[in-house]
């Protein structure tokens, strides 16, 4: 079976835009093109809604990771209106990347974000 996997790919590159933007306005815009007005982000140190939670949650990210970008690990996968994929916190001077995990996606009929379940896999101790 042949799957058209673009609005997957399309949908996670907004996603990684948002997460990996560090001005407030640029975080703002690029949010808002990646979720839905009324769209969910849960993983286990987070459970927001809407564009001002989602903003407020990768915010605290930057600020607890200055310095570091979220980058995709292999390839996006999707069926119907759901999509998933893996990802890394890498630290932009050496390399390494403390933190993984995957996140599995709702889409709406935009290919907006309506849900993000996220899943860490890996996490430094005391984060």
């Amino acid at each position: 079976m042949s799957v058209n996997t673009e609005r997957y790919e399309t949908a996670a590159a907004r996603y990684f835009e948002a997460w990996n933007a560090t001005e407030p306005e640029a975080l703002r815009k690029a949010v808002a093109a990646a979720w839905a007005a009324d769209g969910s982000y849960t993983d286990p140190l987070a459970d927001v809604r809407g564009h001002e939670g989602v903003a407020a949650v990768i915010a605290a990210a930057h600020e607890q990771f200055p310095g570091f970008v979220f980058r995709p690990l292999g390839t996006v996968d999707g069926h119907h209106d759901t999509a998933r994929f893996g990802w890394e916190l890498v630290n932009e001077a050496d390399g390494s990347a403390p933190v993984a995990g995957f996140d599995v996606v709702t889409l709406d009929g935009e290919g907006r974000i309506r849900q993000v379940l996220g899943f860490l896999d890996r996490v430094p101790a005391g984060a």
